[in-house]
Order: structure tokens, then sequence, then C-alpha cells
């Protein structure tokens, strides 16, 4: 009986803070780190940035939103549901990043073995990966991370946050490993979005 009967009681400090980080995460165009939402909110220790953000993701999950808030790229971001991508993608007019399969297994082999020369990409895949390597520097998915100590000093290239966040990775810990890859059979690669110029 006593139990029916109790308030749960809010504090309101927190909830305001709980209400500035959701407009931080909201107005931000890249995944905000914690060290970014610290930068603004300079009295919050990252431990209780973390807290208040894990208690919006949580929020989120349990009531019925379109938008969810999720972690990727080292950071946090609005995404929308799932089952509603096909209204989204009507709305924003966008259209799916046009990955060819040599373009997939360049970005593969970079993402597994960066940093890595363009030569040792192409000992990998067997063929010249000049364009295929400049595709996805223009896609922004792949960068120059500096050069081997190798004589000629070629560029090293590595993925970016702009990798994670297309394909949906915390960090590149959550990229699946070789013995998951061979488990798929044939399973579509889902599209990543890119909005049109």
């Amino acid at each position: 009986m006593e139990e029916d009967s109790r308030v749960e009681q809010t504090d309101p400090g927190k909830e305001r803070l709980k209400c500035i980080i959701e407009c931080l995460i909201f107005a931000s165009d890249i995944p905000l780190t914690v060290e970014r939402i610290k930068q603004v909110l300079e009295d919050l220790q990252p431990r209780h940035i973390r807290e208040l953000v894990e208690e919006l993701i949580e929020d989120y999950r349990t009531s019925p939103r379109g938008i969810y808030i999720r972690e990727v790229a080292h950071g946090f971001q609005y995404c929308t549901r799932p089952e509603f991508a096909p209204l989204v993608q009507q709305l924003r007019k966008s259209k799916p990043y046009h990955l060819t399969q040599p373009t997939l297994e360049t970005l593969a082999i970079i993402a597994y073995k960066q940093p890595v020369t363009k030569a040792e990409i192409e000992v990998v895949r067997g063929v010249d990966c000049t364009g295929v390597v400049k595709s996805l520097m223009d896609k922004k998915l792949v960068a120059i991370q500096g050069r081997k100590e190798v004589i000629g000093r070629p560029f090293l290239y590595g993925t970016t946050p702009k990798f994670l966040e297309v394909f949906g990775l915390e960090t590149l810990a959550s990229l699946p490993t070789i013995e998951e890859i061979k488990q798929l059979n044939d399973t579509a690669i889902p599209a990543a979005e890119e909005d049109t110029p």
C-alpha cells in the first residue's frame, strides 16, 4: 500500500543537465563525444556525463519514439529507427553510397590492416588501387594517417570517424571478426546513406 502511494522524486538539476546534453547531441552535426560535452559543461566529470547520456539512451529506449540515441565513432548521435528509414530517405531524397566490389574489398583491407600503404593493399588485391583509394578518400571514409618509415616514405591509409558513422560502429573493435564474416552466407551489406549535393 505504501509503495502505491509513493511518488517517484526526480532531481530537477539532473533533469536539466540531461536536457542540456540532449540539446547538444541534437545540435551537433557529428557524433558528440564525452570530451566535447565536457568542454561545454566544464563542472561535470566525464563519468557523470556518460551516466547522464546512458540515462538519456534508456529514456529513448523505453518510450515509443521515432528516434533514439546511439553511440558511434566514439560519440553520440540521434538516429531514426530503422523501420522508418524508407520514409526518411523519401524526405531527404538521399541515395546510398555506391560501393563497388573493388571499393568494398579495398575498404575492408584498410579497415582490418590499418595503417597500410597503397602497395600493401595492392599486394592483397593483386591490382592497382590508386583510383579506388582516391574514391574512398573523396567519400571521406579513408584518410592519410602519416608516412611509413621506409624508402620512399609512402603514405599510410586508415579509416576515418566518417567510416565508423556510416557503418554504425562504435569503434574499430566493433568490426566483425574474420570468423564472423566467414559465417555470413552472402548477406546483403546494409546501404549507407549519402546526402545528395
